[in-house]
């Protein structure tokens, strides 16, 4: 469940972290009203949507004075905040009025700075990063200057102690204003991770200030929905969570979906398949449209639901199924492909590889359903990667 940045703000607050005097308005006379009671100008309203780069599209703005709000609050909420395709359309709905920060300058050169933990799956421990270089995407930094992300892992049995954390700020190469207040933010934001169950906690921009204090500028939080059943405070953030509709629909079909931005629909079963998959599409010179994983079986029901839900984005160009039979046989997989096709209509070219268990059968069957030119058979998955990267380019 990603939460919006005011929703973030909220949460790092219940474990000490510092965050602007603020609060959420949905209409231009409560966001008046929000300013008016800060009773400290300049202050800034932000976008509330759950997507990046809100400030390029005029989602943050800075008031001097109750007419500026009002003015700035009624452009805002009557914007869409559109993805990096721009495709995908976020209305607000809501805005953030808070105090306006002042940031530190040193050597001309504002301290902004990033901060997030995550899960490394691979290692099973969780991944800190922090970098000197804030206020902009991490992924930004991470392609241009990898060595100004400081990383490190922690072992959660462990945890992170305040040694370590010291050692992390040196690294980063924080001003050595910075390192006392950043030390107590980490371990901060490192409970927060912990404690209260998130996928992801990051701060981008974390901020010292001219009076040296280290101070949470945004917040970014993802809560691990496993652990709902810990938290019935989360309930009533649910009403507020922006669903990729594609998400929405495969969640009710009992898919396991992720929404991208490509053009090369994808269906494997199982993660690690799919995830190669991704990968390789990548490889070849494409883009996924998607992770879908419809697990170790295929039936037709299941083929026709993951058909279903890819049929319903429009940058999809071609479709890849990419099956390996172990414990499913690969011709009963290609019988459940074969029903799948007589009841969805495709709306893009689609690429088969079976490999596996009976794949040469699974081959046999399939070849009997390919005269119409719309459905293809590889026997890699590199050539089919290739082939459907090739039919999206068309």
């Amino acid at each position: 469940m990603d939460l919006l940045e005011y929703q973030g703000k909220q949460y790092f607050a219940r474990y000490g972290l510092p965050v602007s005097t603020g609060a959420a308005a949905t209409t231009v006379e409560d966001a008046v009203r929000i300013a008016e009671s800060i009773n400290d100008y300049p202050v800034v309203i932000k976008a509330q949507v759950h997507i990046g780069g809100r400030g390029k599209q005029g989602g943050i703005k800075m008031a001097n004075n109750a007419d500026e709000v009002r003015f700035h609050a009624q452009n805002i909420l009557n914007l869409t905040i559109y993805d990096r395709t721009g495709k995908i359309g976020f209305p607000v709905k809501t805005v953030w009025v808070e105090k306006a920060s002042d940031i530190k300058e040193i050597n001309g050169r504002a301290q902004e700075y990033y901060a997030s933990f995550t899960l490394d799956r691979s290692k099973k421990e969780y991944l800190g990063m922090l970098s000197a270089m804030g206020g902009v995407d991490i992924e930004q930094v991470a392609a241009t200057n990898p060595e100004a992300i400081a990383k490190i892992y922690v072992n959660p049995v462990d945890g992170l102690s305040e040694a370590r954390a010291r050692e992390w700020v040196k690294a980063a190469k924080l001003a050595p204003e910075a390192e006392e207040g950043a030390v107590k933010v980490l371990l901060a934001l490192y409970r927060v991770f912990t404690e209260g169950d998130c996928d992801l906690a990051e701060i981008n921009p974390l901020i010292l200030t001219p009076d040296n204090r280290v101070h949470a500028l945004d917040a970014k939080v993802t809560l691990d929905e496993n652990a709902e059943y810990k938290h019935p405070e989360w309930a009533a953030w649910k009403t507020t969570t922006e669903s990729d509709g594609r998400e929405a629909l495969a969640a009710e079909k009992g898919l396991q979906y992720i929404g991208l931005d490509g053009t090369v629909g994808i269906i494997a079963n199982g993660a690690g398949l799919a995830m190669s998959t991704l990968d390789t599409v990548k490889q070849v010179g494409g883009s996924a449209a998607n992770f879908l994983d419809i697990g170790g079986g295929a039936s037709a029901d299941t083929v026709t639901a993951a058909l279903e839900v890819i049929n319903t984005d429009p940058n999809v160009k071609a479709i890849l199924i990419n099956i390996f039979g172990g414990v499913t046989w690969g011709d009963k997989v290609a019988a459940g492909i074969v029903e799948a096709l007589g009841r969805v209509e495709l709306k893009a070219p689609l690429v088969i590889r079976i490999d596996g268990t009976r794949s040469a059968e699974g081959r046999a069957i399939l070849a009997q359903h390919l005269s119409d030119g719309k459905v293809m058979m590889a026997r890699t998955m590199v050539e089919a990667a290739r082939q459907a990267v090739t039919l999206a380019a068309r």
